[in-house]
């Protein structure tokens, strides 16, 4: 449409200035006409008067003179006649007459000089005429002057009228041509086109092949023969597709795929619907500059759940917090997501700010995630944070039990520590549900998970899921001995399950990951400035390293700073020949604590960045706002080396993204021992972030790894990421779900 637009301001722009020009030459023609009409009037009149006062102007008196003035002056355009002596003092004028106009003065003592008729325009009091005089003689010599004077005004009211006119004219053409032209376009470019997207549309998404003819147009019939062509392969390659991803589902060959997943879905369902539960939501609108539009979060979660709702085609649940997110809804609060390929329900929950704050920033993020990371930040508990937290829960069990009412044997994926009470809600409510809680984030020790007081109510609620997952092994056992310090309950250490209340809840970890192929895309138009800066200040530096996390205490960003200062302390040799890249997207800024890090991180970006800095020389680029997955893949793949140094991660995702973006396997990656990708990834440079000296000889090592050695590592753990996909990590957490009734 833009460019629709476009063409009708250029045609409205080229309509103007013909329009213009064409208007220059008649207002030039009509005022020369006009002048010359004017001036041949003025002509015809004083030669007339002239014979009536110059044979006896000599003897005439003044009175006799004026009176002659006063009997002429009273044609319908003239302003007033005078006449003058051979002194040019006047002797008779009209009362209009301007006699101390300089101009006019000059004129009449030009023409007895001259001895010659002459005339010009003249402005009186804001109005425009014309004074015509001629030379009155006595016998041979000039001894006086008559001059007629018109009004001219005339002139410029006609000239305005043709500019006016003309330009009316035009505005009128210019919209009906450009009405005329939309209509031709949508006639014969928009609702073909439209058309031909449609099916095409239709036939990308459709399970079941379209026997819907191509909508052809004479216009575009070669086009439409071409969509029917692509149209047909597109099926018969989506055929081929499914079918090979059967047969390795029954082979269960790798590597697995999103149409792998799909064909696993369909058979492994059979029928059934599947929910899903998060506090982020996939797609959030917003409103700019007056229009709507839409971005993917850069969160981990919403990256890896994506595919099995595409996959499902079921209904995800989560909170719409986007500004413009209530506009797009439907009535039951429900779009149809992603806006461009619709494959799956969103379902928007509304929350207050009150329960915003207590649920999410208070008790979720204040409490509940200190605690489960253990990065040295106290957890906050309060008792309104608590109360809120049990709200937001039922308003969302309320939700999906309005989403499940007619379904049968519903499957529920309930994600993370924002939702540790709604498990048992659903379950008391649906007993024939099945819900699966998987947990993103650590689980501490039960010593350290003892401190929280609403513990009991907390696990009670988890053990509502039929499956809880896990990243590692690691936090199922933790979780496993906090239960059997805090619970009475049956531990089956056989099938690691806890048995409560004769429900039993399956404890398994289930390591997530992301898709290898759709990890590398290119860098388009839209990279947004400081980006773009920054690819352009690394593109002469020997080395850069690169760190890539939301602004969070738990990430080991400050830790990872002094890593940097240690070492070009201790190795000089580097300064000026490496550049480390922080980009850190702003996180939870209302919460004190994530306000004070910010402040800190920066305030230790500068004191580096003042201690090596030289001419033209930076040793920390530090980037802080979001990046899109396509900017951030460039740095990616820019950078000599990845470091990962997190304090406490569940998994930490971007350990893997860097592996998938390096298809020329090079580059090194340093991973935190505390990370749970540490568990998989054994091929990095595995880290103690807390040990700052052994995370700067680290960097060090990496830089000077060899490329071979480069490749031997990067090709062991793409291997890795490759074959436990984010696609393999739904496919096994759907099954063993499914599996358990």
């Amino acid at each position: 449409m833009k460019r629709i637009f476009a063409a009708i301001v250029l045609i409205i722009a080229i309509a103007a200035l013909i329009t213009a020009a064409f208007t220059v030459q008649s207002v030039v023609r009509e005022e020369k006409r006009m002048r010359s009409d004017l001036q041949y009037r003025s002509t015809l009149v004083a030669e007339s008067l002239r014979e009536s006062v110059e044979p006896n102007f000599i003897n005439k008196s003044n009175a006799y003179l004026q009176n002659v003035v006063e009997r002429f002056a009273t044609g319908e355009r003239f302003a007033g006649l005078a006449i003058y002596d051979n002194k040019a003092a006047t002797v008779a004028a009209s009362a209009a007459i301007p006699l101390e106009n300089e101009k006019v003065n000059q004129v009449v003592s030009d023409v007895m000089d001259a001895d010659q008729a002459n005339g010009d325009f003249v402005t009186v009091a804001g109005s425009k005429m014309y004074a015509f005089v001629v030379p009155l003689h006595q016998e041979k010599s000039v001894v006086g002057a008559l001059m007629v004077v018109q009004n001219a005004s005339y002139i410029d009211t006609r000239l305005k009228d043709i500019w006016q006119t003309n330009i009316f004219r035009m505005f009128t053409q210019s919209a009906l041509l450009a009405v005329a032209l939309l209509l031709i376009m949508r006639w014969i470019i928009v609702e073909p086109v439209a058309s031909l997207v449609e099916s095409l549309r239709t036939s990308r998404t459709s399970n079941s092949p379209e026997n819907k003819p191509v909508p052809s147009h004479p216009f575009l019939k070669p086009l439409a023969t071409e969509v029917s062509n692509l149209r047909n392969s597109l099926w018969e390659a989506r055929t081929r597709a499914n079918q090979e991803a059967r047969l390795r589902l029954e082979r269960d060959e790798s590597p697995w795929t999103s149409d792998r997943l799909q064909a696993f879905v369909e058979d492994a369902l059979k029928g059934r619907s599947i929910f899903l539960v998060s506090n982020r939501e996939p797609y959030i609108h917003t409103k700019k500059n007056g229009s709507l539009s839409y971005f993917f979060p850069a969160s981990g979660m919403a990256t890896a759940l994506e595919p099995i709702m595409q996959a499902c085609r079921g209904t995800w649940v989560a909170f719409g917090g986007g500004d413009a997110d209530r506009e797009v809804v439907d009535k039951n609060d429900r779009i149809q997501v992603p806006p461009d390929d619709p494959k799956y329900t969103l379902r928007r929950i509304w929350l207050t700010p009150e329960e915003e704050e207590g649920y999410y920033y208070g008790f979720s993020n204040e409490g509940l995630w200190p605690l489960c990371h253990i990065a040295h930040t106290r957890p906050i508990f309060r008792k309104e944070d608590w109360e809120e937290y049990k709200k937001v829960n039922g308003k969302f069990a309320e939700a999906l039990l309005a989403e499940i009412k007619d379904k049968h044997r519903p499957v529920i994926l309930v994600q993370d520590y924002h939702f540790a009470l709604l498990p048992r809600m659903i379950k008391k409510a649906r007993p024939d549900a099945t819900i699966g809680l998987f947990w993103h984030i650590p689980w501490p020790n039960a010593e350290s998970f003892s401190i929280c007081p609403y513990r009991k109510e907390l696990l009670d609620g988890i053990l509502g899921a039929d499956l809880l997952g896990f990243h590692t092994q690691y936090h199922c056992n933790n979780f496993i001995d906090t239960v059997s310090h805090e619970l009475e309950s049956l531990i089956d250490w056989e099938q690691f399950a806890v048995v409560k209340g004769g429900h039993s809840t399956l404890i398994k970890p289930f390591p997530i990951s992301i898709a290898l192929s759709g990890a590398v895309e290119p860098v388009d138009h839209e990279t947004n400035g400081n980006m773009k800066e920054a690819l352009e200040i690394l593109k002469d530096m020997p080395f850069v390293v690169v760190g890539v996390d939301r602004l969070d205490y738990t990430k080991g960003i400050l830790e990872r700073l002094g890593a940097i200062d240690e070492f070009l302390e201790k190795y000089p040799a580097y300064r000026n020949k490496v550049v480390f890249v922080q980009i850190s997207a702003p996180s939870r800024s209302k919460i004190p604590r994530y306000k004070e890090f910010e402040g800190e991180v920066e305030e230790e970006v500068n004191r580096i960045n003042k201690k090596y800095q030289t001419k033209g020389y930076r040793p920390i680029l530090f980037l802080k706002r979001h990046h899109s997955h396509k900017e951030i893949n460039a740095l990616y793949r820019r950078a000599n080396v990845c470091l990962v140094t997190s304090l406490h991660d569940g998994m930490n995702l971007v350990a893997k993204e860097y592996i998938a973006s390096r298809e020329d396997e090079q580059g090194v990656l340093v991973l935190s021992q505390f990370a749970g990708a540490s568990r998989e990834l054994k091929d990095a440079l595995i880290v103690n972030p807390y040990n700052i000296e052994q995370v700067a000889d680290s960097i060090k090592e990496a830089l000077e790894m060899l490329h071979s050695e480069q490749t031997r590592r990067m090709r062991k753990m793409r291997a890795i990421v490759e074959n436990y996909n984010v696609y393999r990590w739904s496919a096994e957490l759907l099954r063993t779900l499914i599996n358990l009734v």
